[in-house]
């Protein structure tokens, strides 16, 4: 319960990873957010992933 108390008394924090909308909603309502830009490896291409895993 101490934990929720502390939640609802202090209001949530983000950490946003990839969808930069949702970060630009959470700092429209003065939540504090840390966006961190992702994404998929390769844009999700299947046949450069491939090559990439080669590489690795």
């Amino acid at each position: 319960m101490e934990k929720l108390d502390k939640l609802l008394s202090t209001g949530p924090k983000v950490l946003n990873i990839g969808l930069q909308s949702f970060y630009e909603s959470c700092e429209t309502q003065g939540i504090p957010t840390v966006h961190i830009r992702w994404e998929p490896p390769a844009q999700g291409n299947p046949e450069l992933l491939s090559l990439l895993d080669k590489l690795l």
